[in-house]
C-alpha cells in the first residue's frame, strides 16, 4: 500500500487521531502558561509559587491517569473522546471562573488530566490499536496534531486575550471544544476501524499480549521510560522558564517565540520521516537514536549564547519531539501487544506527565539556589547522551527476547 492510498483509505481515523492531538493543546504547558502573568498578578503569586502550584497539579494528574487511562481497554474510543472533550471544556470554564489560588490549582489539574493526559493518551492509543503493519505511519499523522496546536493556539490566545481578556479567552476555548471539536470527532468516530484483508495479511504476527502487571514487573519497561520521557522533563522545564532564559541571554521574548515555528516544522518533518522508518525497521531498532537530537539541542543551548542559537535549539527540540513521540507511540504496542495497551500506556503516559511536572519545579528550585542555568542544561544533555547508550542495550535485550 502506498503512503497516499493509506491516507485516503484511512482518512476518517487518521483525522480523528490528529484532531485529538490538536485539541489536547488546551491542556498543554505552552497554552496554559500564556495566562501565567495574569494569574500571578491577580492572585499575588510569585514565579516560584505559580511553578509549584502547576507542578503539584500536574503530579496529581499523573497519579490519576493510570486509573482513568485503562478505560480505553473497556469502552469505545468514541465514548472516551466525548467524555474527555466535555471534561476539558468544563475545566476551561473553571479556569475562566477562578476565584482563589485553590481554584487555579483545580483548573490546572483538570486541564492537565483531560488535555495533556487523556486527549493525548486517547489519540496515540487509538492509532496504535487501529493499525499494525502501518502503525508507524499512523503515529506520524497523529503526531502532526501537536505542532499544529503549538503553531496556532498561542497566536489565537493572544488575539482573544486582547479582545476579551484572559478569562474570556478561556471561555472561547470551552466553546471551541463543545461546538467544534465534539461534533466533528463524534462524526469521525461513528464507525470503528476494521482492518482490511490486505492489511491483515501484511501485518506482523502479534506476539505475547502483556498485562499491565506483567509490564510493570519488567525492568526494561522502567529503563525505557527513564529515557524516552527525558524530552518531557527538559522541554517543559525550559519552556516554563523561558522568561528567565531570555533575560539571562539578553534576547527578547519575541525572538524566542518566533523560534517556535521552527520547532513546529521540526516536529512535522521528523514525524513524517520517522513513521515509514518505524514500519521498515521497527521501533525497537530505532530506539537508541531517539535522544540524539535532544542531546545536541541541550549542548547548543548551554554552549552558544548568540540569538541564532535559539533557532537551532528549537529546531532540534522539534526534531526530537517528532521522532520521539512517533517512535514511543509505536514502541509500546510493538513490544507489549495491543490487548491491554490502554492500561500499559496509561502508566507510561503518567510517567511522562510526572516528568513534565518535575521539570519546571526542579529547575526553578535550582535557579533559586544559584545553580547556573548553563550547568543545568549541560547536565540534561549529558543525561541524554548516557541514555543513548543505555537504550541501545535495552533495545538489544528486547530483540534477544523475541
Amino acid at each position: 500500500m502506498t503512503y497516499f492510498s493509506f491516507l485516503r483509505e484511512n482518512a476518517r481515523w487518521l483525522t480523528a487521531s490528529y484532531l485529538l492531538a490538536v485539541f489536547s493543546g488546551f491542556g498543554q504547558t505552552f497554552f496554559i502558561s500564556l495566562s501565567g502573568g495574569d494569574i500571578r498578578a491577580e492572585f499575588g503569586l510569585s514565579h516560584g509559587d505559580l511553578g509549584l502550584l502547576y507542578m503539584l497539579a500536574t503530579l496529581g494528574s499523573a497519579l490519576t491517569l493510570p486509573y482513568v487511562g485503562r478505560s480505553l481497554d473497556h469502552f469505545p474510543v468514541r465514548w472516551i473522546a466525548a467524555v474527555v472533550i466535555a471534561g476539558l471544556a468544563l475545566f476551561c470554564l473553571a479556569m475562566a471562573g477562578t476565584f482563589s489560588v485553590w481554584a487555579v490549582a483545580l483548573a490546572f489539574y483538570g486541564l492537565r488530566l483531560c488535555g495533556q493526559g487523556m486527549m493525548t493518551h486517547t489519540s496515540l492509543t487509538a492509532a496504535g490499536r487501529w493499525f499494525s503493519a502501518q502503525r508507524g505511519r499512523a503515529m506520524s499523522i497523529a503526531m502532526l496534531g501537536f505542532p499544529t496546536a503549538e503553531a496556532l493556539f498561542p497566536l489565537c490566545f493572544v488575539a482573544l486575550n486582547s479582545a476579551f481578556g484572559w478569562r474570556g479567552a478561556w471561555v472561547v476555548s470551552a466553546l471551541v471544544l463543545m461546538l467544534m471539536a465534539l461534533p466533528v470527532l463524534l462524526t469521525l468516530l461513528a464507525r470503528d476501524r476494521v482492518p482490511s484483508q490486505a492489511e491483515v495479511a501484511a501485518a506482523k504476527t502479534e506476539g505475547r499480549q502483556w498485562t499491565r502487571a506483567e509490564a510493570l514487573r519488567d525492568p526494561r519497561f522502567w529503563l525505557v521510560n527513564l529515557g524516552v520521557n527525558a524530552p518531557a522533563f527538559i522541554g517543559t522545564a525550559i519552556f516554563f522558564h523561558q522568561v528567565y532564559l531570555v533575560e539571562l541571554r539578553g534576547w527578547t521574548l519575541e525572538l524566542f517565540a518566533s523560534a517556535f515555528l521552527l520547532m513546529a516544522a521540526g516536529v512535522v518533518c521528523a514525524s513524517l520521516v520517522a513513521g515509514p522508518l518505524i514500519d521498515r525497521f521497527s521501533a525497537r531498532r530505532l530506539l537508541p537514536f531517539t535522544l540524539l537530537p535532544l542531546t545536541l539541542a541541550c549542548f547548543v543551548l548551554a554552549g552558544l549564547h548568540a540569538p541564532a542559537s535559539a533557532f537551532v535549539f528549537m529546531a532540534l527540540v522539534g526534531i526530537s519531539n517528532g521522532f520521539n513521540g512517533t517512535l514511543v507511540g509505536a514502541f509500546w504496542p510493538e513490544v507489549y501487544g495491543t490487548r491491554h495497551m490502554g492500561a500499559i500506556r496509561s502508566v507510561a503516559f503518567a510517567f511522562m506527565v510526572f516528568a513534565s511536572a518535575a521539570g519546571p519545579g526542579l529547575v526553578g528550585w535550582l535557579i533559586d539556589r544559584g545553580v547556573a542555568f548553563d550547568l543545568q542544561v549541560s547536565t540534561m544533555g549529558l543525561y541524554c547522551l548516557i541514555y543513548c547508550v543505555l537504550l541501545a542495550l535495552v533495545a538489544r535485550a528486547y530483540r534477544s527476547a523475541q
